[in-house]
């Protein structure tokens, strides 16, 4: 389980290389045919390496979740589509929280839930998202309403990522939830490039966070998978 499909994470490395040397190059036009690849091959290794869990909730929605990353990816090449990518990542992050929420241990008793501890646990979380909306909104016009319903999505997906401390193994918790922060990161770079003021070399850290995070959460799911399986 450990090695299978291991190709696919070299056609990651590629496809990422590639995808990055076209941006410093700016040949975005080669991109429809590098950045696809990205979530594709993450894809094709997942499926490859949880072959023992087929049919499973946690298995549909990590897959689901790198199907609408891959056409939201496809989608933002076109700036007349941005409202379509962003409603694709919209529904990539609720697979992703519903991945995270299968994927802890200990079910959560709401009558011993500390909710004091857990909104300072997640306050520069909820600080971070406000100061990025600040900056931003003046210039959402039409598409403040949907922007807010993202920014409340991203920040679930990273507060569940953080709740999961404690109910899986370490490896899984750190790599789950850096790879949230870095994919949150990845959004406010973009934000902020694109409503607020334009960010020299926003492409590479956009890309550069986006690639680091979608692994980092696949490998955190595959290793609480693995330390679970019989």
């Amino acid at each position: 389980m450990y090695r299978k499909g291991i190709v696919w994470l070299y056609l990651f490395l590629f496809a990422a290389i590639v995808d990055m040397a076209l941006i410093v190059n700016l040949e975005n036009r080669y991109r429809i045919y590098s950045k696809p690849l990205l979530a594709a091959s993450l894809l094709a290794y997942f499926l490859h390496s949880t072959s023992l869990i087929k049919g499973s909730l946690l298995r549909k929605s990590v897959a689901a979740a790198l199907i609408f990353s891959l056409i939201a990816d496809v989608l933002l090449l076109y700036p007349s589509l941005f409202l379509y990518a962003l409603g694709s990542f919209f529904m990539a992050y609720i697979c992703y929280i519903i991945a995270f929420k299968l994927t802890q241990n200990n079910v959560i008793n709401l009558m011993k839930v500390n909710f004091i501890r857990i909104f300072l646990y997640n306050l520069p979380i909820y600080i971070a998202a406000a100061f990025v909306y600040f900056l931003i909104r003046n210039n959402l016009y039409e598409l403040k309403v949907p922007i807010i319903l993202y920014i409340m999505c991203i920040v679930m997906m990273v507060t569940i990522a953080r709740e999961r401390f404690g109910r899986t193994n370490m490896s899984s918790f750190w790599q789950v939830f850096i790879g949230a922060l870095l994919l949150f990161a990845s959004n406010g770079i973009l934000a902020l490039h694109k409503f607020y003021q334009p960010i020299i070399d926003a492409q590479v850290m956009i890309m550069g966070t986006y690639m680091m995070s979608q692994l980092l959460i696949l490998m955190g799911i595959r290793s609480h998978i693995v330390s679970i399986k019989p």
